[in-house]
C-alpha cells in the first residue's frame, strides 16, 4: 500500500505533538550557521508543508518536493499567496530548475530510503543540484531508535476525533523497521457522523552515521557538521535522531 494515501488527510491531526517552530528555529541556525540567510531552499519530503512554510516565513524562496500526492494536496489548500512551488516528484529521481542555496529534509524523511544505493542517489541529485558551496542539511533517525525503542512496540491513541494504533516490527537483518497503521477518524456522510477506517504499512531504515557519511563521500558532498539532534553535541551511542551538514564544496 502506498504511503501518506490516506493517513494524508489526518496526518496534520496526529502529528500535533511535533513541536515544528522549534525544530524549524534549530534547522534555521544551522542554515544561517553556513552562511545560508536567504536565497532558494528545496525541501525533500515536505509532506503537508508545515516545515516548508515556517523557513518561507523565515525568509527563504522554498520548493516543498513530495512524492505523495495527496500530502501536497492539503500543502497546496493551505498555501494562499502560492509563495511555495510545491512539486510532485520522488526524492530519488528530483528535478529542479536550476541550483539552490540549500537543500534539507526532516522527520526522518530520508529513513524511508531502505536501499542504500538510494541514498546514495538523492545524495548525488543534491550536488547536481546546490550552488557551488551550498548545503545539505537533513535528519535521520538511528538504527538504535529502531532496534532499542521504536522496534516491536505498540503506540495507541485515542481522540474524540479519531484513534490509531501503531505497530512495528524490526528486522535486524534488514535494519528495516515496518509500521502497520490503522486509524480511526470521524466524518460526516449524509448528515450522520461516523468513523472510517485508513490501514497502511511503512517502511524505514535505520542507518549509521558511517553509513551514511561513506555515501555522502562517495557522492562527492563533504561533511561540515554531525550532531544529536537539536544540539550542538557529538552523537553518542544511544543516540536516537541525527542531524548531518554536508557541503558542495
Amino acid at each position: 500500500m502506498r504511503e501518506y494515501s490516506g493517513f494524508a488527510q489526518v496526518y496534520d491531526m496526529f502529528m500535533d505533538n511535533i513541536p515544528y517552530k522549534k525544530w524549524s528555529r534549530y534547522l534555521i541556525s544551522l542554515l544561517r550557521a553556513q552562511g545560508v540567510k536567504d536565497g532558494i531552499v528545496a525541501e525533500l519530503g515536505c509532506g503537508t508543508g508545515r516545515m516548508t512554510r515556517l523557513l518561507r516565513d523565515a525568509g527563504y524562496d522554498m520548493i516543498g518536493i513530495d512524492m505523495s500526492p495527496e500530502m501536497l494536496g492539503i500543502a497546496k489548500g493551505k498555501e494562499e499567496d502560492e509563495s511555495i512551488l510545491y512539486l510532485l516528484q520522488d526524492m530519488r529521481s528530483f528535478e529542479l530548475y536550476g541550483t539552490v542555496a540549500a537543500i534539507v529534509s526532516v522527520c526522518d524523511s530520508l529513513n524511508y530510503l531502505t536501499n542504500p544505493e538510494d541514498l546514495y542517489k538523492v545524495f548525488r541529485l543534491a550536488k547536481n543540484y546546490l550552488d557551488p558551496g551550498g548545503v545539505m542539511i537533513f535528519d535521520i533517525n538511528t538504527r538504535y531508535y529502531y532496534s532499542h525503542v521504536l522496534g516491536d512496540s505498540t503506540v495507541c491513541e485515542n481522540r474524540p476525533e479519531g484513534s490509531f494504533i501503531w505497530e512495528n516490527e524490526y528486522d535486524e537483518n534488514t535494519f528495516v523497521n515496518s509500521s502497520y497503521l490503522t486509524i480511526y477518524h470521524k466524518i460526516e456522510r449524509d448528515g450522520d457522523e461516523m468513523y472510517e477506517r485508513i490501514e497502511e504499512e511503512h517502511e524505514q531504515r535505520g542507518y549509521t552515521s558511517g553509513e551514511v557519511l561513506h555515501h555522502a563521500r562517495r557522492a562527492g558532498l563533504t561533511p561540515v557538521c554531525l550532531y544529536e539532534a537539536f544540539t550542538k553535541k557529538e552523537p553518542v551511542r544511544t543516540t536516537e535522531r541525527l542531524y548531518f551538514v554536508l557541503r558542495n564544496a
